[in-house]
């Protein structure tokens, strides 16, 4: 039963959003690729989600029919239990694999490193706990997110799906493991770095988007974090992985709730009325990192950040820009055209003369600025927030006492920790009107150690005023942390057990880290080095504290 209401789900999604050639079979290519690898779930996982394949398989057929015979009928198919999210009876991923170690953490899951018994191919197993997926509504978007990535699978770009699993406490969604890292950190490590090698990565990201919409898809949470490699080679192919925010586009319909993440959103989305044009502008953001280091609009705030949006304040002028092409900067303005219906569509991107594979993107290496920006961006936000930590563990009763109080109004199971539900719950009491969308953002950007509930320090931290930084005991108090043997200086060794402490960073974050807050090269990071960083108008992550108020 449960198995025919999904798929016509995505049937009817499909007839909706993607009008230039029907949903799964007969070929064009890119759908056949799609149908054969969900043709290649359902052999090897016995609980598929939802059959693709449209053709009734021969041995089904006979079991519906048997169904209306008289006496002798076989035992009828099991049930889905009760409290089943996919519609189908609960099966362990463990009979088909073996889950090894923990390769990161969301919101809702965490993902791991999980090789398939039978092949000895190894795979990620994004595994949500379904304690979380409390509402209605989180059940849905678990539930699309599966539909969306079997729809898609097979696709260029497109991380592989190869099933769902659920169990009693959790779902399982196993996929394509992606062992080449995270897109910015590959472009760092490399060192050199041209507008083609740009060209090269946005092409790989706008194709992601024009398959996505093309198939009657909006993506909805384009950013650099979400585009992995597919290897450690050289020339590894660049997969988009989380679709978690994705819808399938209804025509005519009117999207308003706000999604996304603060330096990429576009600012129709601000203002609660959008469609699939907000996907080709957040890949104008990345473009635009992608060649200067740092995201257009920008701001001490996410407030700063989105009147910076809602007023185009864009900056062409100064470093690295005047000595990018002119190409290159016809294309980043079509992209973040404001007004969506006059912004470049994602083919025509594809067609635009600087990003065409045989294009006019030049060869000459990009200055070396961009690329220790584009560092300095990734690594001033791990040290910050880290610090921001060690501050909020510091801070006297007195300067807490009311953030304090607040916590305990929103802790209302006493656990010491605030789930998503007690977070919306306790917003919503303070005459918070955030939508779905956006507690779920102000929970990713308090929840540091990323395990989906928010503990007292990580709320002190979310919620801590600004200027409480700016007092110098605070600071010093955060440096002596850090300087363990008081030396006057953090050393490569002090920040990595620190580090490693609050389960941050790897040996390559650590060493830029130090080479970007070092300004006088000694190899290490003296107290002024470090009151410059924490002061600095790096982007800040998400403040809890300015939804509330």
């Amino acid at each position: 039963m449960g198995l025919c209401f999904s798929k016509n789900k995505v049937l009817q999604s499909d007839q909706n959003g993607y009008v230039p050639r029907p949903a799964p079979p007969p070929p064009p290519p890119a759908t056949t690729t799609t149908s054969t690898s969900t043709q290649h779930h359902h052999h090897h996982h016995e609980p598929p989600i939802h059959q693709t394949k449209p053709a009734p398989a021969p041995a089904p057929a006979p079991a519906a029919a048997s169904n209306n015979n008289p006496p002798p009928s076989p035992p009828p198919q099991p049930q889905p239990p009760p409290d089943s999210i996919l519609g189908k009876p609960f099966s362990d991923v463990r009979l088909q694999y073996t889950l090894g170690k923990e390769l990161g953490r969301g919101q809702f899951g965490v993902t791991y490193l999980c090789t398939e018994s039978a092949t000895g191919n190894r795979y990620a197993c994004k595994s949500i706990s379904k304690r979380k997926l409390v509402t209605r509504n989180d059940r849905d978007d678990i539930k699309r997110e599966i539909q969306i990535m079997q729809h898609l699978t097979g696709q260029a770009n497109i991380v592989e799906f190869k099933g769902a699993y659920e169990d009693r406490h959790s779902v399982h969604l196993v996929m394509e493991l992606c062992a080449g890292g995270e897109l910015f950190d590959r472009i760092i490590a490399k060192g050199h770095y041209s507008e083609r090698a740009a060209a090269g990565i946005c092409r790989a990201i706008v194709n992601v988007v024009n398959i996505c919409h093309f198939m009657g898809v909006m993506h909805r949470d384009l950013k650099p974090e979400n585009f992995l490699l597919a290897t450690k080679d050289e020339g590894a192919m660049l997969k988009a992985t989380d679709f978690g925010l994705s819808v399938f586009i209804e025509e005519g319909k009117v999207y308003r709730d706000i999604v996304g993440s603060a330096y990429y959103v576009a600012p129709e989305v601000l203002r609660r009325n959008y469609g699939k044009e907000i996907d080709v502008w957040s890949a104008g953001v990345i473009l635009y990192i992608l060649l200067s280091g740092v995201p257009p609009f920008w701001a001490e705030t996410e407030k700063g950040i989105f009147d910076a949006i809602l007023q185009w304040d864009i900056d062409f002028e100064s470093a690295p820009w005047p000595s990018i092409s002119y190409s290159a900067k016809d294309l980043v303005r079509k992209m973040l055209t404001p007004d969506p219906k006059k912004r470049i569509t994602s083919a025509q991107v594809l067609e635009h003369p600087w990003i065409r594979e045989d294009g006019d993107a030049s060869d000459k290496p990009i200055d070396s600025a961009v690329l220790s920006r584009m560092k300095q961006f990734r690594a001033m936000n791990k040290l910050k927030k880290l610090a921001l930590k060690v501050i909020a563990e510091n801070l006297s009763e007195e300067e807490i006492k009311g953030l304090k109080q607040m916590f305990t109004n929103m802790d209302t199971d006493k656990s010491g920790t605030i789930t998503y539900e007690e977070l919306k719950a306790g917003l919503a009491r303070l005459g918070s009107k955030l939508s779905e969308a956006e507690v779920k953002q102000l929970m990713e950007a308090a929840d540091v150690d990323g395990n989906g509930t928010i503990d007292y320090i990580e709320f002190i931290t979310a919620t801590m005023h600004r200027h409480k930084l700016e007092r110098d005991e605070h600071l010093y108090k955060a440096f002596q942390y850090f300087d363990t043997d008081h030396s006057g200086y953090i050393t490569r060794d002090e920040l990595e057990k620190a580090m490693k402490e609050y389960g941050m960073g790897d040996d390559a974050s650590i060493k830029e880290i130090i080479s970007e807050v070092d300004t006088d090269n000694d190899g290490r990071i003296n107290y002024d080095e470090f009151c410059a960083m924490m002061r600095s108008g790096l982007p800040q992550p998400v403040k809890l504290y300015q939804s509330i108020e």
